[in-house]
Formats: structure tokens, sequence, C-alpha cells
């Protein structure tokens, strides 16, 4: 009697504990949330209402018309497609240039490899606005400046430091055993890498092209130092314009603002299985 007495109050135990972190997730999700919210909020709320104090989250009178008159304020459409070129073009080069550099230090025993490792990982703790200036002077000379190949081009060729230590942790968990039966039977390095490993990967990649996706959409210095055109402009210098000289259009502003985190909920919401699974098993072994 008294071990069923014991196992039930371990259960209930184990019950309550699930349940006290299941609602601190919650309210730690819902704070994250918060800011959505409230700027969904100000875009369909009055001009004279953003400000009031205390501040009001149900609109008194709700400005549907700030959605359209926002996205015809500055040719939002124009700026969408030139974001998404950016950003698909910046995703391709940094999955195949990050994936066959990490393989390299991963699966590939050479002389140096673990100290080009770490030197390639001390690049990290350099913050870009030290390389900022060199970086403008050196597209200047050649001619880049106010197209998209700055924002494109460097991603083909492995700058990113986090992402090639991301793939090389991941390829690190993949059987030797994989790699040395198909040289057995045969496979070049190149097949063994783009038949085994890269299918084996996906999570890994997802994981890479999420966060690629995210940090190109939203990035506002690279465009602004490189694009000077604005039928070149993205979307993060297109909301720049909703604030003037004399004022900004906070309700327009927060509409399209709003519009253009829908692709990164959406995106993240489709993919965040994949992406889950390419976090928690990355790291693993190394």
């Amino acid at each position: 009697m008294r071990s069923y007495n014991t196992g039930l109050s371990r259960k209930n135990k184990q019950a309550i504990q699930q349940a006290i972190a299941h609602v601190c997730l919650i309210i730690f999700g819902l704070s994250f949330l918060f800011p959505f919210v409230w700027m969904l909020s100000t875009s369909l709320k009055p001009e004279a209402q953003i400000f009031k104090w205390p501040p009001e989250w149900i609109p008194e009178k709700f400005m549907w018309e700030n959605f359209p008159e926002a996205l015809t304020f500055v040719p939002f459409g124009l700026y969408f497609q030139n974001t998404m070129v950016i950003c698909i073009f910046t995703v391709l080069g940094t999955i195949l240039s990050a994936a066959i550099v990490a393989y390299g230090f991963a699966r590939i025993e050479w002389k140096g490899r673990n100290v080009f490792f770490f030197i390639m990982l001390t690049t990290m703790m350099l913050p870009y606005q030290v390389v900022m200036i060199p970086l403008f002077l050196v597209f200047k000379e050649i001619g880049w400046v106010g197209t998209f190949k700055p924002l494109i081009i460097p991603a083909f060729f492995g700058t990113n430091a986090f992402f090639i230590f991301l793939l090389r942790q991941f390829f690190l968990t993949i059987p030797y055993e994989l790699s040395d039966a198909a040289r057995i039977d045969g496979c070049s390095e190149f097949r063994i890498f783009w038949q085994i490993v890269i299918p084996l990967s996906k999570p890994a990649l997802a994981t890479v092209g999420l966060f690629t996706f995210m940090g190109s959409w939203n990035d506002f210095l690279g465009p602004l130092i490189y694009l000077n055109d604005e039928s070149k402009y993205t979307i993060a210098l297109g909301l720049q314009q909703f604030i003037g000289q004399y004022g900004t259009q906070w309700g327009m502003l927060m509409a399209a603002s709003t519009v253009a985190t829908l692709p990164i909920i959406i995106i993240f919401f489709f993919a965040q299985k994949t992406f889950i699974q390419g976090i928690s098993t990355t790291g693993i072994k190394g």
C-alpha cells in the first residue's frame, strides 16, 4: 500500500513539474510575441491613439486602410522583389559554400586542418564594423557599389564562419563507416559529399538556410552602404522612407513592418520541426 502511494505521489510530482514548466514556457513565449502584437495593434490605430497614455491595446477605430496606403506609399512590391532576389541567392551561396568548407574540415584529413579551423573560428570575434570600410573600398574599386553583387557574391565563398562551424559539427556526427563503404565501392570524395553526406544533413542545412534568410531579409546596414539607387532598395530601406524630415507615418510604418515580418513567420512556422532537429543534433560530437 505504501509503495502504491509513493508511486502515485511521484507521478503527481512529475505532472506538477511538467505543468509548471509548460506555464513558464508559455509566459516566456508570450513575452516574445508581445512586440509583434503591439506592432499589429499600432498599425490599426488612428494617429491620435498611438501615443495615448496609458497605452490602449484595442484601437478605437480599426484603420484597415493603413495597409493598402502603406504598400502604395513606397513601391513595396519592387522592394519585396529586390529583397527576395538577394535572400534567395544569399541562401543558396551560403549553404553551398559553407557545406563544402565544413566537409573539408570534418571529413577529410589534411595537414594543418585544425590550425586553419581555429583561425577560421577567430574571425567570428572580428566585428563587421572593422572590415566595413575596407570592404566598401574594395567593392568600389571593382565597380560593384550600386549593385546587388556585394550583398550576394561573398556568400558563395564561405564568408560565414559560424555556419561553417555549425555544419562541421553536424558532419562529425555522421558515421564514417558510410564514407568508407562508399570509397570501397569506388565513389569519389565529391560523390560521397553530394549523395551521402548532404542528404543526411538536411536538418542542419535547413537551419543554416533559415538563419541566412532571416539575416539577409532583415539586413539594413549592407543595403544602406552599397545600394544608392531607389529602384534597387530592399524592404529594410523602404521602411526607412516612412520616417520623413517633418514627421513619421507611424500607422503606415507599423502596417508595412507587419507585412514585412510575415514571410519570416510563415517560413519559420513550416520549417520549425526541421529547424529544431538541426539545432538539437548539432554539436553532439567534436
